[in-house]
């Protein structure tokens, strides 16, 4: 039993919340600029600016107190839907990738903002 607890409390500490699979994980943010690039994310919305597209900080305050904040982002990014940019409806493009570890560290990084 002794050598159970050491082997998982070691994978604990070596790899820290990422290991229960939490959303206060630290987000690679290198890999969710990619995404971004990849994606096109950038021509509608920035971290702390107004543009076409709600900044990304401000999308970190509408989500942070919901439980399944990272869940709803992660939608919001990944299927097809209209959104409303100048009184006009239109289509809001979606992570150009199907690696869904990739889609949550976009959107764990969305929301640390």
């Amino acid at each position: 039993m002794r050598k159970v607890t050491t082997v998982l409390l070691s994978g604990f500490l070596l790899f820290g919340p990422g290991l229960v699979g939490t959303a206060s994980a630290e987000a690679d943010e290198a890999n969710a600029l990619k995404l971004i690039r990849e994606s096109k994310c950038a021509r509608c919305h920035e971290v702390d600016k107004p543009k076409k597209g709600t900044p990304y900080a401000q999308t970190a305050e509408n989500y942070r107190d919901k439980p399944n904040a990272v869940d709803e982002v992660i939608e919001h990014i990944t299927k097809r839907q209209q959104v409303e940019v100048d009184g006009e409806m239109v289509d809001h493009g979606t992570a150009r990738t199907r690696d869904a570890a990739r889609v949550k560290n976009l959107a764990e990084w969305i929301l640390s903002r």
